[in-house]
């Protein structure tokens, strides 16, 4: 069992909260092994940053590779690489804040927030755990947005309204993972706020947290001098038309400052007790299996065993996973700028501190809606919609 965090002290400054000290005989226990895990599976070719800790304290981190080629940039620990879908775990917990100071409420209709969506019958809480069934804006045909526009996340709205684009199943019946979910949520919280997400994700996450390497990027800041993304053959992976979409994906940021996060998600301050208890269970047991989705974490359930929570991430050539083994009080980052498929094997190590079930990350099983069949649905919507 983990140790315990001590009681937190209030003041108007947040602070993190005050776990034991990791016990002296845990980093020589651990270090050989986690150094020998990074060396065999991770090591070779790898470009990004890997992260080990314990209580809050690092017990092992490396930081390898180039962020930039053209200006010949390093990846350091201060270097911010674009996480692709760990961006969910931010927006998730804004959302979560703003459900606490009670400027939202999770089960309401969505269309009290937007009430411009066409959609009726789904909730804020049905956009967090991907079980609203809107069909995902990555699958527009060029027909309706050509790939030389930069869609957005209002624009998104504006095409699934024009379009009637019916939804992929009836809202929480079942689960199907799905960006539109996470921009629709990031302009939830532009409108309740009246702050641009970029913003409020600064004033409530990365200034209290003091995540000083990170922001989210809105596709103003999509230039040469960003850590880029790469192939596995280092060939530049280009900005595209639905590079300018947040809430979803574009948060940049570094291994240290994801630790920070996953520390503040054990505080009673940052998060209530309530809410932590919603984000942190599953929501769709409709068929057997041990995959599940909590509110902005993925999971892995496993009976007699301790539940990972984690989230991994992938757009054009940047992977990743951040893992918080809640119940040993263990966090695991890597993340990398180069296409890898290396970084989903990170869950092998949570075995060597816990009872944790080891499954693949990555599961093409979780999806009811396959591509093609999406593909094929939206496509129908458009014709229809033709004279």
């Amino acid at each position: 069992m983990a140790t315990k965090k001590k009681k937190e002290i209030l003041s108007n400054e947040f602070q993190f909260p005050k776990f034991n000290p990791v016990p002296k005989s845990f980093v020589p226990h651990y270090y050989d092994s986690i150094s020998q895990f990074y060396r065999n599976h991770i090591a070779e070719d790898f470009n990004g940053m890997f992260l080990v800790a314990k209580n809050g304290e690092i017990v092992y981190e490396r930081y390898k590779g180039t962020a930039n080629y053209q200006f010949n940039k390093r990846i350091d620990k201060h270097t911010p690489l674009h996480v692709a879908s760990i961006s969910k775990v931010v927006t998730a917990i804004i959302i979560c804040k703003l459900a606490d100071s009670n400027q939202l409420v999770l089960d309401k209709d969505i269309r009290s927030y937007l009430p411009e969506i066409m959609y009726s019958g789904i909730t804020v809480r049905m956009l967090l755990n991907h079980r609203s069934g809107i069909p995902y804006y990555g699958y527009f045909p060029y027909s309706i947005w050509p790939a030389d526009k930069n869609l957005t996340n209002q624009k998104i709205v504006q095409l699934l309204n024009t379009y009637k684009m019916p939804l992929y199943f009836p809202a929480n019946s079942q689960f199907s993972y799905c960006n539109t979910n996470y921009a629709l949520l990031a302009l939830i919280a532009e409108r309740i706020t009246h702050k641009k997400f970029p913003v409020l994700a600064k004033e409530l996450i990365f200034e209290p947290l003091k995540m000083t390497d990170s922001f989210i990027n809105d596709g103003s800041q999509n230039s040469d001098s960003l850590a880029r993304s790469y192939d596995s053959r280092k060939r530049l992976e280009p900005f595209t038309n639905l590079d300018g979409i947040y809430g979803d994906k574009n948060l940049y940021t570094t291994a240290r400052d994801l630790l920070k996060l996953d520390k503040a998600t054990y505080s009673d301050v940052f998060l209530s007790d309530s809410i932590k208890k919603q984000i942190f269970r599953g929501y769709s047991y409709e068929r057997k299996g041990k995959s599940n989705y909590g509110l902005g974490y993925r999971m892995r359930e496993d009976k007699g065993k301790s539940t990972l929570f984690f989230h991994t991430g992938w757009w054009h050539g940047n992977t990743g996973c951040y893992a918080s083994l809640r119940k040993d009080t263990i966090c695991m980052v890597i993340i990398s700028n180069h296409y890898t498929k290396k970084v989903f094997g990170i869950n092998r190590l949570s075995t060597l501190f816990g009872n944790y079930p080891y499954e693949p990350l990555i599961d093409t099983k979780e999806n009811f809606i396959k591509p093609n069949a999406a593909i094929r649905h939206m496509g129908e919507a458009v014709r229809k919609k033709k004279p």
